[in-house]
């Protein structure tokens, strides 16, 4: 299993229509294959900061979402209310810590 964690500043004006992106998508991607969860977070200080939280059985499902065509449609709908570039981590849990 991996996490993908994504960071997503949005210019605050546009914060609701990337509310609205993402609720209208939220079912589709947490039912893609491959996904086993999906949650969005928002930071407690600056209102316009996301994150997506996300588990997948393996990076190659994760790729397969990245490459279908419910992300590159969503995606390409959410990048333009950014208010600075994206990061996004893909990790797992340490079995030693």
């Amino acid at each position: 299993m991996i996490i993908r964690l994504v960071k997503m500043t949005f210019k605050e004006e546009l914060v609701d229509d990337f509310l609205e992106i993402f609720n209208s998508s939220k079912d589709k991607i947490a039912n893609f294959t491959g996904c086993s969860h999906l949650e969005l977070l928002r930071d407690t200080e600056n209102r316009n900061i996301f994150f997506t939280y996300s588990t997948w059985e393996s990076v190659e499902a994760l790729e397969g979402y990245r490459i279908s065509a419910l992300f590159v449609v969503s995606w390409e709908q959410t990048k333009k209310l950014f208010d600075a570039k994206a990061e996004a981590w893909t990790t797992k849990l340490d079995e030693k810590g």
